[in-house]
């Protein structure tokens, strides 16, 4: 039987979007909210050459600043107000989720439910400005001792604004993916970043066509280049639906003269739980040496020279390590944001059981013999759709920016807001179905 959200799925049209007024307001806010962040990627910080700053960045491809430039929507290469963008807050918020791994008392938070979270979120909060303050100093003072005529007037002064202005851009993008989450629709911090991505598209793909109309790409390659790259998303799409789901039982129990309970239900455990984390933990650790070496020019040390020639983004190695990298991280961070122990004291709490199992130990060995065959699939996956763009980036065409991170990114990301909006339709409907049948009793 289909579910309430494949029910309103096939019977969906705009109609129904029309009537549902709150939601219709939620996705304006969005969109207005959106828009003032992508405003910020293009008012420049005060004090540098963007001309200058836009060259540094075009001999950084493949490097890290490449990297922040992409999920910042190109406000680095314009070293704009927001050229930080939203990393600091998703550096914070995983080390809030590892650091409770580690201290009992965040442990503690997590279980206490709302209260717990609100805390849990100001401790994230705190992180981000730390962290964005102390990305600024270092982007401060590289910026002057770079040279190249980036900095105009380099002094104390320029170091106070760029502190200032880069941490201040950071809290308010921070701000307003919050005010997205809770007052608009999607997760706001995700729909930041995508649409930084998105908005790379059409110099992409003018980029490509004029490939074309000189001769450096074949219609066929391009042709095949779209196709594949909708097969690709199509790919992404099927497997992050894909779930191993775990029959659960619950016992009858006899209140009175009436049996309750006996229902079946699901543990749904997803083939990629991790998301997007390991491909950006794996993107940044093996660029961190080839941006290293980019800065330093003539005084890089002999034995980084040679590193670098190895891990280049075109070289088997690099592919080699990207790949390892993206399956260790997907192991080790779907370690830290599911325990299989709590959901098994959970499951063995409100009375359920994995038909089979024993409830307690054995079930959380049982969910962790599963999650770990689960996430071996999805680790495999997330390397093969990471690695497929630069295997194209190499064989094929240089013109192509777009990795497998942002279009994962982009995949999640729509299917996360299709999905709340989908929830949102559905509670209007329950709602107009409550009120019609209150009607009803009324007119009786």
């Amino acid at each position: 039987m289909a579910s309430a959200a494949e029910q309103l799925a096939a019977n969906f049209n705009f109609s129904n979007l029309g009537k549902a007024k709150e939601l219709r307001d939620r996705i304006f806010f969005t969109l207005a909210v959106l828009i003032i962040a992508r405003l910020g990627t293009y008012i420049p910080m005060p004090g540098i050459d963007p001309n200058a700053m836009a060259h540094l960045i075009s001999q950084q491809q493949g490097g890290l600043l490449d990297m922040f430039n992409m999920l910042s929507g190109g406000a680095v290469q314009r070293m704009a107000i927001f050229a930080l963008g939203i990393m600091p807050y998703i550096s914070s918020s995983i080390i809030v989720q590892l650091m409770q791994t580690v201290i009992p008392e965040l442990e503690t938070l997590k279980k206490e439910g709302e209260v717990g979270r609100k805390q849990l979120n100001q401790y994230t909060r705190y992180g981000t400005v730390f962290l964005a303050a102390l990305q600024a100093v270092g982007i401060a003072f590289g910026l002057e001792q770079m040279g190249q005529g980036i900095v105009i007037d380099p002094g104390p002064f320029f170091l106070f604004t760029t502190i200032v202005t880069l941490t201040g851009g950071t809290i308010l993008l921070m701000w307003m993916g919050e005010q997205i989450t809770s007052r608009g629709v999607g997760n706001g911090i995700s729909l930041i970043i995508f649409v930084g991505i998105v908005a790379r598209f059409p110099t992409q793909i003018s980029q490509l066509f004029e490939a074309g109309r000189t001769g450096s790409l074949s219609p066929f390659t391009i042709a095949a280049i779209f196709f594949g790259a909708i097969g690709l998303v199509l790919f992404i799409v099927f497997m992050e639906r894909a779930q191993r789901r775990l029959l659960v039982q619950y016992p009858k129990r006899q209140v009175g003269n009436r049996m309750f309970g006996g229902e079946s239900s699901h543990l749904p455990l997803k083939l990629n739980v991790s998301g997007v984390i390991p491909p950006i933990f794996a993107s940044s650790i093996l660029t961190v040496p080839l941006t290293y070496a980019a800065f330093a020019g003539a005084n890089t040390p002999g034995w980084m020279q040679t590193m670098v020639a190895y891990i280049g983004p075109t070289q088997p190695l690099y592919f080699i390590l990207y790949g390892a990298m993206i399956i260790f991280f997907a192991f080790f961070y779907t370690s830290i944001v599911f325990n299989p122990e709590e959901t098994a004291e959970n499951l063995k709490k409100y009375g359920g059981f994995i038909p089979g199992i024993r409830p307690g130990k054995k079930t959380a060995e049982y969910i962790d013999y599963v999650l770990t065959r689960t996430t071996c699939v999805g680790a495999i996956y997330l390397a093969v759709v990471c690695l497929i763009p630069e295997f194209l980036r190499r064989d094929v065409t240089s013109i192509l920016s777009l990795g497998g991170t942002s279009i994962l990114i982009i995949v999640s990301v729509m299917m996360d807001t299709i999905a709340q909006i989908q929830s949102h339709l559905i509670a209007q409907q329950y709602e107009g179905l409550i009120k019609k049948a209150k009607l009803r009793g009324a007119r009786r």
